[in-house]
């Protein structure tokens, strides 16, 4: 079998990148913190989470049971959110908030178990350890862990499996599980999670008396290959097959359990064809292999995909992986935002047909984006394509860092390309867009998202296989690997935002290869190396050898300021025109403009850029100034008056890093600007 590249381990990588650097630094001293008085309904004028006080509730049901006290069980109501009424006091024994509740503390775990592999912190991992011992201290004897269901005496558990999200939060746990484990070599987590899969396996399945469903949102299929990495058991790696190979087959298992609802409404039951219409929102339209395009709630699929790479890679199942190649291809080539998000439309939070990319109705959901990053790292393992760093890069480093303000305690849930303050808080349609960060969500699945992403950073800089290293991303970094039996160090120094990455190499006599990433945005990168010219394959440099101490490779990647139009076939970004300076998707502010930024155009062919460096919230970031034309107001007595060429007055325009914008208050924003 073809040997893939793995994630280098968070132990044999430490970043020193002043860019990356203040990110993870951002979230390990300010966002991890925060969010942990988020979870405990400690922030004020925040929505409240509800995360931790379910947990309690459980464990003290847990501690009673085993007394032999009686509980008095919450009336079953199969609400997706549960909320204490106007004016009364909550109950302590009670569960509130969305079914999904549990993921944020798990996805908070992990966050936190990335960063005591990097920095660690007596006092955090003390913490985290109460919450951990919390969290099992929850679980039902043969294993279910899910405080919605276990505090309705598990009344209608696995009934729906979906819309409540059981398989769901069993995947954030068990992704959880693994990184405490790796970070600390306790196994408490670890054992939580194992029981509970084999309690999901008990009851979920193609055997007699099991119920042959899967997830409605994905996740539990990643988790389970992870888990079956970290512990060799195959039963994990089975339970990963059948929620792949089941997916979608007939008769559909989310079909019954529609019907079994309008059964017990007196509603006429839905035909089995359906389907196709019905589940396209869960990926569960048709089985896995059949799919062709990106459809339904964006989060969902791309943690889908994400885990049949997974599973295409440790299978070797080629069928599986071109299946992943055609789905990548509808993503990022029909409907990706240049931002690097994905999700066109609020309704469902959900990928929309080919092409409609709106700018101001944008949803873009931040978890997308962290999805579409595990996607493209996972088919990066399997085949070294550039294209697939470049838009790892691409969602990473502009609607990924955009869902984190610079202080790291606010966030966007949504990420549009296009705002007008006024408009979102008077126009319905654009309730769901916001001017500004918030402090937190009752939905808050994308706050902790970030932060595990960012945590566990080097996972997507770095792989390797047992004779080559891989340098995806591009940041300052000590990476320590194994080629060819023998140890080396590869030193990547900082420099890469201006334009130039050398990598000193330590080692005595290591045979093997060090493959470079050359970035789809430098146009005429160079490089050269102590080990000779180096060979280019799928946007990567390789150089090949017996490496030495004193042995070097430098790359010259000189960003550049690049005028981008859309496919003709996006009609919203017709007669207008994207500003990227190297990696970075710049946009429009009224901070800088001052208001209706809809009457600028700038001048692709003139645009006499002047690049600048500008702090920004405390960090040094890239700012252009280009040249534009000010469309000069007319006040017309009527709304409609016959056609003339308007007057325009030359103008400076100042552009800012997408992911930046917003963190000087609030006002206008444009990512595509007007040429015409």
């Amino acid at each position: 079998m073809k040997e893939y590249s793995k994630p280098l381990s968070l132990n044999q990588v430490r970043i020193r990148d002043t860019f990356w650097k203040h990110e993870m630094e951002l979230v390990r001293t300010r966002m991890i913190p925060y969010q942990w008085e988020a979870l405990n309904d400690r922030v004020p004028d925040a929505a409240p989470s509800w995360c931790v006080h379910n947990f309690r509730a459980a464990a003290r049901l847990q501690a009673r049971r085993r007394a032999g006290e009686s509980w008095k069980y919450e009336v079953w109501k199969g609400t997706f959110e549960t909320l204490p009424r106007t004016g009364e006091e909550p109950d302590e024994n009670a569960f509130y908030g969305f079914v999904f509740q549990d993921s944020d503390m798990y996805k908070w775990l992990e966050a936190v178990s990335y960063s005591l592999m990097q920095h660690p912190d007596p006092e955090l991992e003390k913490t985290a350890a109460e919450a951990v011992e919390l969290v099992c201290s929850a679980q039902d004897p043969d294993g279910y862990l899910d405080t919605f269901y276990i505090l309705k005496n598990r009344v209608g558990a696995f009934s729906n499996l979906k819309d409540h999200h059981e398989l769901y939060c069993f995947g954030h746990l068990t992704e959880a599980a693994v990184a405490w484990h790796q970070a600390t070599g306790r196994t408490d987590l670890l054992e939580a999670a194992e029981r509970y899969a084999d309690c999901i396996a008990m009851h979920i399945g193609l055997e007699d008396g099991k119920k042959p469903g899967y997830p409605g949102h994905e996740i539990a299929e990643m988790a389970l290959m992870r888990l079956y990495e970290e512990t060799g058991e195959a039963r994990f790696l089975d339970q990963c097959r059948y929620f792949l190979n089941q997916r979608g087959q007939k008769p559909h298992v989310f079909l019954e359990e529609v019907n079994a609802e309008r059964a017990r409404k007196e509603e006429k039951p839905l035909e089995e064809d359906s389907d196709e219409k019905l589940f396209a929102y869960y990926q569960a339209h048709q089985p896995v292999r059949m799919q062709k395009e990106a459809v339904g709630h964006a989060v969902r699929a791309m943690y889908l995909y994400s885990g049949m790479a997974d599973l295409a890679r440790l299978d070797g199942d080629e069928e599986m992986r071109r299946a992943c190649e055609t789905l990548w291809h509808s993503t990022t080539r029909d409907k990706m935002y240049i931002t690097g998000g994905v999700g066109g439309t609020h309704v469902g939070e959900a990928f929309s047909r080919r092409f409609d990319l709106p700018n101001d109705t944008a949803y873009s959901e931040t978890c997308a984006a962290v999805g579409l990053v595990f996607f493209a790292r996972r088919m990066l393992q399997m085949q070294p394509k550039s294209e697939y760093a470049d838009v790892m890069e691409r969602a990473l480093i502009n609607t990924v860092l955009a869902g984190m303000a610079m202080d790291g305690q606010s966030f966007f849930y949504v990420n549009p390309l296009e705002v007008d303050p006024e408009a979102c808080r008077t126009d319905k349609r654009l309730e769901h867009v916001k001017p500004v960060r918030q402090k937190w969500f009752g939905c808050a699945c994308c706050p902790p998202n970030v932060a595990r992403l960012l945590s566990s950073l080097p996972q997507y800089a770095f792989t390797a296989t047992q004779d080559r290293v891989y340098v995806h991303l591009y940041m300052a970094a000590d990476a320590e690997v194994t080629l060819g039996g023998k140890k080396v160090v590869l030193h990547v120094q900082d420099g890469w935002m201006n334009g130039r990455v050398h990598i000193d190499i330590e080692s005595e006599g290591a045979d093997g290869a060090v493959c470079v990433r050359l970035p789809g945005w430098c146009e005429h990168p160079s490089w050269k190396s102590t080990r000779g010219e180096g060979t280019v394959e799928n946007g990567y440099v390789t150089f090949c050898g017996e490496w030495k101490t004193g042995d070097s490779i430098d790359l010259e990647l000189p960003f550049s300021v690049m005028c981008l139009h859309a496919d003709w076939r996006v009609r919203e970004d017709a007669g207008r025109a994207a500003v990227q300076y190297g990696p970075f998707v710049m946009c429009t502010e009224e901070k800088d403009n001052g208001k209706d930024l809809y009457m600028l155009k700038i001048c692709p062919d003139s645009l006499q850029a002047q690049v600048n460096q500008e702090t920004i919230c405390g960090m040094d970031l890239p700012v252009l100034d280009v040249h534009g034309k000010q469309i000069v107001r007319e006040e017309d007595d009527a709304l409609y008056t016959p056609w003339h060429r308007r007057r325009e007055e030359d103008t400076r325009v100042k552009l800012v890093p997408y992911f930046a914008w917003g963190n000087r208050g609030g006002g206008e924003m444009r990512v595509w600007q007007r040429t015409e």
